[in-house]
């Protein structure tokens, strides 16, 4: 890339986005999907990763697909970018028709610069249909948070195992080169290992940059009862009035007791999670962020991509399933740069007067080794190719069971929508992809036992042992022995 190219990028980002110039590592990003590479990006929530593919995208013809997997995280960003007067548009399936045929339309004219939409959207026949057609050209296939592949391509989102088919299958009626990057804030070597063979990414770029916010002040706290449980919690958002936050739980049901319980103590607060009406959940966001609602008590998906920069705390009331996970709710605090404190509560070591965690590993245990069984069964019964639908009207969770076993290496797609079964391979059994949920799981548990500094574990954790060396934060919980 020359200095004219380079000055009209420049020029573009800071007439677009008002910046004076680039973070690091944006621009080398930005340089490597221009000239159609593949990439994956490891980059800190808050470090301005979307420019990294919003840029390249409005800078070259054609349209670049941003496969993203909330449909909050791809109105938030769609918004932002029609604010601004660029060609963007998303699809979804709770898009009334007459959106959804303005979205395809515009496709076929070519009038669009970046596409958001699910795994799921992409591969439904309307939409995979006018994208396949030859005059659509299309220059980037973008995977936005893309831990979600390893985290719910397994359990409930099998679509995510499918989409390294799909710049084979639509290249085959194009000329042009698709790029594709896959972009996360937290993914260590395993996960960063899996997205790569899944996306089927030749050769590509690896940007890693360290998840140390030196502004996350870490704590986690073991509480003996499930009532201390509320009252620790309780004592945590007292002591930050009127400052913005959010409370992590890991069901429906536990959001919306908690968020009762609190309303009833006079607090602004609402209860988020999949359950909820499309307009219910752009109602809590939207109080959330113009700070009519002081915290939200959700699940794990609520606030991924959500800019608001003045969350001063967070609070885990229940263990997360992942690291990746952990990692990936504490950063959404303090963006501003401003200390936010982040609390963990975990049961006494035995689990016998606060069984809560103990109760909910084994239950994420149990729907392991049910879903596993279930694609142990099907295997047997699927023949040697077919279609992934056709599977799935069959055998109840036949989608689940071809992802579990592709993940397994037992088959491969030959296109998004159809399977080969794969005869004669030393891949891992679907019994050896269970003890890796055990070894993540383990992991999550050494990381609130440990009592080195809870930065140095993550960074050893995600990768960065260079780094991990010697490092001590000096202001998490095991770092200054409780003392805040």
């Amino acid at each position: 890339m020359n200095s004219t190219e380079y000055n009209n990028i420049r020029k573009a980002f800071q007439q677009i986005w008002g910046y004076e110039d680039f973070r690091p590592p944006q621009e080398e990003i930005i340089r490597c999907l221009l000239s159609s590479q593949d990439a994956l990006i490891v980059m800190p929530t808050g470090g301005g990763k979307s420019i990294c593919f919003q840029l390249p995208a409005l800078l070259q013809k054609g349209i670049t697909l941003v496969v993203s997997p909330l449909i909050a995280l791809m109105e938030n960003q769609v918004k932002e970018l029609r604010e601004r007067n660029l060609a963007a548009a998303l699809l979804h399936s709770q898009l009334p028709k007459y959106e959804r045929k303005q979205t395809l339309e515009a496709i076929a004219k070519g009038k669009l610069r970046l596409l958001y939409l699910s795994p799921e959207t992409l591969l439904s026949p309307p939409v995979w249909q006018q994208l396949s057609q030859p005059f659509v050209e299309i220059n980037g296939l973008i995977l936005d948070e893309a831990h979600c592949l390893v985290q719910w391509g397994e359990t409930f989102r099998p679509a995510y195992r499918r989409l390294g088919a799909v710049r084979r299958t639509l290249l085959q009626s194009k000329p042009q080169k698709t790029a594709i990057a896959a972009f996360t804030a937290t993914a260590d070597p395993i996960f960063q290992k899996i997205i790569t063979q899944t996306l089927q990414l030749k050769k590509p770029q690896t940007f890693l940059i360290s998840p140390y916010r030196n502004n996350l002040h870490l704590k986690i706290q073991t509480i003996w009862t499930p009532r201390g449980r509320r009252q620790e919690m309780f004592k945590f958002i007292q002591a930050r009035d009127k400052q913005g936050g959010l409370v992590y739980v890991r069901t429906r049901r536990d959001s919306e007791e908690i968020a009762a319980w609190f309303c009833s103590l006079g607090y602004r607060t609402a209860a988020y999670h999949a359950g909820l009406s499309a307009t219910q959940r752009r109602k809590i966001e939207s109080n959330w962020l113009s700070g009519k609602t002081q915290f939200v008590v959700c699940t794990s998906a609520f606030g991924m991509g959500i800019n608001k920069p003045d969350v001063r705390w967070v609070v885990h009331f229940q263990i997360p399933q992942f690291l990746s996970e952990y990692l990936q709710e504490v950063g959404r605090a303090g963006r501003n740069g401003k200390r936010a404190d982040i609390l963990t509560l975990i049961s006494e070591p035995t689990g016998w007067f606060n069984p809560e965690d103990k109760q909910q590993w084994q239950f994420l245990a149990r729907q392991w080794e049910k879903q596993y069984r279930i694609a142990q069964q099907i295997e047997k019964q699927i023949p040697p190719q077919g279609e992934v639908e056709k599977i799935g009207r069959q055998f109840p969770g036949g989608d689940l069971a071809l992802a579990l076993l592709h993940s397994a290496g037992k088959l491969k797609w030959t296109d998004p929508f159809h399977y080969r079964r794969c005869s004669g391979n030393s891949s891992p059994s679907l019994g050896d992809m269970g003890k890796m949920q055990q070894k993540w799981q383990e992991q999550m548990t050494q990381y609130l036992k440990t009592k080195e500094c809870r930065w140095q574990f993550l960074l050893h954790g995600f990768g960065f042992k260079k780094e991990a060396l010697g490092f001590k934060c000096g202001h998490c919980d095991n770092c200054t022995n409780g003392v805040s």
